[in-house]
Formats: structure tokens, sequence, C-alpha cells
């Protein structure tokens, strides 16, 4: 072959270089739990992640019961973890729409529970991958984000139980006045705070599921006792400012920043634009 074709042709594939493949998980992703972000953690490692939701009537169509809750909240949660790249909104999810998608190979992920789904779409550019449910096994938690060093470290704690959009809302307003960390409370402390039966999910669950926040630089689980548990870790973390919001304005915090030289910052409980209001108790229902 001609030296200078080879030149040519190399400089053509540098000018190309092969199509991203997209990542897509469809489904309703209502009342979002560990294993749909285990999923989305999962298919990310292939590549950015298109999440095709289903909309309330295809959820109403499908299970014969609307969503527990509405498009624009599971929306919402969707876009804020970080294993998400886009998300595209569907009526008909046993249909695939190719406008749905940017060009180039697509890759179809199918969960290994029992969640709705649609099957894959039969297209030849379409490939599939099934998980299976040792593959979200576990809590592994992903790498935490590098911090903006000309920003203020902000500080939170609370139990995070049954992660919703009020907690996402939280973190986000908090990220906006510095480089956020969670401490996330320890079990025993929790139950004796909050009495039998709590928290319901484990502190590693919890914190995994704080940690899928794209708000959250950093995570950590309290090693201390009553409202101030997170003490050890403050202590360490040294941040700048600690958060709360209106119900978490308690157990003498107030006072604790005031000894350690901390900005103490109370937050309204005001959920994101059209959101309605959410706490763990209502969805608990105790």
């Amino acid at each position: 072959m001609n030296p200078d074709s080879q030149l040519v042709e190399r400089s053509s594939a540098a000018h190309h270089p092969p199509a991203q493949t997209t990542v897509v998980v469809s489904g309703p992703f209502d009342d979002l739990r560990s294993h749909h972000v285990r999923l989305l953690q999962e298919a990310a490692r292939h590549g950015p992640v298109t999440v095709l939701l289903w909309s309330d009537d295809a959820i109403l169509r499908s299970q014969g019961h609307p969503p527990k809750f509405p498009l624009p909240e599971r929306l919402y949660l969707l876009r804020a973890l970080r294993f998400v790249n886009q998300v595209r909104c569907t009526d008909e999810p046993a249909h695939l729409d190719p406008s749905l998608l940017p060009p180039g190979p697509v890759l179809w992920v199918v969960p290994p529970f029992p969640d709705p789904h649609p099957e894959p779409p039969r297209q030849t550019d379409l490939q599939t991958l099934t998980l299976a449910p040792a593959d979200l096994a576990g809590f592994p938690l992903p790498d935490p984000l590098p911090p903006d060093p000309g920003r203020k470290k902000v500080v939170v704690t609370g139990c995070y139980d049954w992660l919703h959009s009020g907690h996402v809302r939280f973190f986000e307003e908090c990220s906006s006045l510095g480089n956020l960390y969670v401490v996330v409370g320890n079990d025993a402390n929790v139950r004796a705070l909050k009495g039998p039966g709590h928290p319901m999910q484990s502190q590693d669950e919890r914190r995994y599921m704080v940690a899928a926040i794209r708000y959250v630089t950093g995570t950590f689980i309290s090693s201390g006792q009553g409202w101030l548990d997170a003490d050890p870790e403050i202590r360490r973390l040294r941040p700048d400012i600690y958060a709360v919001n209106e119900d978490g304005d308690k157990g003498g915090k107030r006072e604790y920043c005031a000894q350690l030289g901390l900005e103490y910052v109370v937050l309204k409980r005001t959920p994101a634009p059209g959101l309605p209001a959410r706490s763990s108790t209502q969805l608990r229902g105790f």
C-alpha cells in the first residue's frame, strides 16, 4: 500500500471516531429504591445512560393503576442521579421511538427484577445486556466527586431512610452553598432516636442512595450518639457551614455550631417547583 494512502486513512479515522454507544434503560421508576439505582449504576459502566421513562398514562395502561409518584417527581429524581445522562419520556414503552435516542449504536439493558419493563425492540443495530441479580448485589459507593477548592465545605446530617424528592431538593439547595458532605445516621442511633422499626434500610444502603445524588460531594456514616451523632465526622471534616432544614433545627445544633465557630444555616422545607411536599414519615406511614 502507498504510504501516503495509509496517512490519509489514519487521518480520516482520527477525524471520525467511532460513535459512542448509548445505553438505554426503560421503565416506570416509580418509588425509586436502591435496586433501581444499582441497575443504573451497572448500566453506566457501559456508556452514558438514557432512561426512557414511562408516562403516567403508560403506567396506568400497563399496571391498571396510576403511579405512586407523578411523572414530574419521577423525572426530577432520575435527573438527580449521577448515573443518568439524560431522561426521555415515552407514552409507548413497548415501542422504541428512534427520535428519543441520539444516533449511533444502542445497548438495551434488561433488569433482573420483576418491575415492569418492555421487551427489547427488534432492531438489527441494537444489542441487549441482560443483568443477573448477582450483578446488582451490595451497595458499592461511587467515587467521591472532586471538590471545588474555591468553595466552602457544607455538612448536613440525617437519617435519609426513604430517599425522596424532598431530600434531593434539600441537597440541591445545600450544594449551592458549597461542596456538600452528608453524614448519614448510624443504625443504632437512628433506632434510639426514632424507636422500633427504624431505620427501614441499613446505614450502608442509606449512604449508598445519598452518594448516588449528583449534588453530594462525599458521604460518611456517623459514629456518635444522640442528635449530635455526627460530631466525630464533623470535627474531622472541619466544614465551614452546618445546614439543616426547619425540622432538623433542634438537639443543640445551633449551640454546637457556635461553639465550633461554624456558620449555621436553616433552610425552609420547600419542595422543588411543581412537586408535592414529601416526608419519610408520610411515606412510611409511621
